[in-house]
């Protein structure tokens, strides 16, 4: 009787240990849920969970390590114990580091069932280690609908009171990782859609001061009448447009395209708005102008492989008279009060495109009610589905047909048009209709 109320002693204090350990147990797991609940910082929560982690599976050391995938290494992001930042990152393709082959491997690394890792090194070594077993789990995380993948390492050593990690120990350390896994790809998103978020206000911001660039239409006002149009493809585009009151009833125009689109071609039509700016408020004919803004931006558009196409030309409201010079814009036109459209021929090729070549000017009669329409390459080439392009013939009918409105519903009338037609434009699309 006394050996059975021992031996009933015995199992309830096995039982009480088994229970406060699975109490230890659920306690982390729940603690854990909840660190990872209240930060989206992975650094800040993977130290408070390895804290957790060490102090419940009775580890000195401890690290866990992220899988950094341009660089193909594992990236530690917690550690204790140890030197914080004393552990460089691990290539994956390490074959002398047990983190790298459980990463390899996607399965549990110990010092008691793992045959190929080293066997039992000297207390102390190179790492200073007080001990001689080792855990390293893989973290691990299948998003719905996809395959599992490895997405880093919790390594454990030193084990207080030289012991071996136990089954129950591999087993809770399982349970974390997937937790863990969970946190690093929500780590991740959150870092993805905050770059996301930061890189479209830069975009934003970009889009707002490249419009900031282009000339106010009234500033040509009582001389003329303009309405001008800027619809780049992204953010930002190369089309550019510009105006100038050059006295005496004469004002300037200019409208161009620099080859390709996006942020190269935006950084250039800054410059060629500058030189514009500079060289056509001196009042120079239109071929001295555009002359002069080639050998101003000749050495930036050979560095950066780019040519520009560029209209430029002056209206005379006393003389009535236009003088222009065209470096290879093909979409320059005259529609008059009646009859059909007049193209305004080229004088010369694009700039930064055929050194050397000379710039002529032409000049032409000019009626008051006459308008001068000029648009890029992506207004007429847009495509819609069947892929038939809008066509400079669509566009003259539908300037035509409205000549006789104010130049601003003209403009609205056209895009209308073109939208309708190609509601997802590939390059960038501008057009100005002038009358003086």
């Amino acid at each position: 009787m006394i050996g059975a109320l021992l031996a009933g002693e015995r199992q309830i204090g096995l039982m009480t240990e088994e229970l406060a350990g699975r109490y230890e147990e659920i306690d982390l797991l729940y603690a854990i849920s909840e660190i990872l609940g209240q930060t989206v910082r992975l650094e800040v929560a993977a130290q408070t969970i390895l804290r957790e982690v060490s102090t419940v599976v009775g580890a000195r050391r401890a690290s866990i390590m992220v899988y950094d995938e341009p660089g193909h290494t594992l990236r530690v992001v917690a550690t204790r114990g140890g030197i914080p930042g004393s552990v460089p990152p691990v290539a994956v393709d390490d074959r002398g580091s047990v983190a790298a082959r459980a990463f390899r491997e996607r399965r549990v690394l110990s010092s008691d069932d793992d045959r190929q890792a080293p066997r039992r090194a000297p207390a102390g070594g190179d790492r200073g280690y007080l001990g001689t077993s080792y855990l390293s789990i893989p973290i691990c995380y299948a998003a719905p609908g996809a395959h599992t993948r490895c997405v880093g390492v919790i390594n454990l050593t030193d084990r207080i009171g030289g012991d071996s990690f136990t089954a129950g120990d591999r087993k809770l350390l399982a349970a974390v990782a997937n937790q863990i896994g969970a946190a690093i790809e929500n780590a991740r998103l959150v870092v993805r859609d905050m770059q996301q978020q930061r890189l479209q206000h830069e975009l934003e911001l970009a889009h707002d001061l490249q419009l900031k660039l282009l000339p106010d239409p009234a500033v040509l006002q009582p001389e003329a009448q303009v309405a001008a149009r800027f619809h780049p493809a992204e953010s930002v585009g190369g089309d550019f447009y510009t105006f100038t009151r050059l006295g005496r009833g004469r004002v300037g125009v200019m409208l161009g395209d620099v080859s390709s689109h996006g942020f190269s071609a935006a950084l250039v039509m800054a410059l060629v708005i500058s030189a514009a700016g500079i060289h056509a408020s001196a009042g120079s004919a239109p071929d001295e102008t555009l002359a002069a803004m080639l050998a101003s931006l000749s050495e930036d558009l050979t560095s950066t492989e780019m040519y520009l196409t560029a209209f430029y030309g002056v209206l005379n409201s006393r003389s009535r008279r236009l003088v222009y010079a065209n470096a290879g814009h093909q979409h320059a036109f005259r529609i008059p009060v009646s009859g059909p459209p007049e193209r305004l021929e080229t004088t010369a090729p694009p700039l930064g495109l055929a050194a050397g070549k000379t710039i002529r000017r032409c000049k032409m009669a000019w009626d008051r009610a006459d308008l001068l329409c000029l648009w890029t390459d992506g207004l007429v080439d847009a495509r819609n589905d069947r892929g038939e392009a809008f066509g400079e013939e669509r566009l003259l009918t539908e300037l035509s047909a409205n000549r006789s409105l104010p130049v601003s519903e003209i403009a609205d009338s056209v895009f209308a048009k073109a939208d309708a037609f190609a509601p997802t434009p590939r390059d960038d699309r501008s057009l100005l209709i002038l009358r003086i």
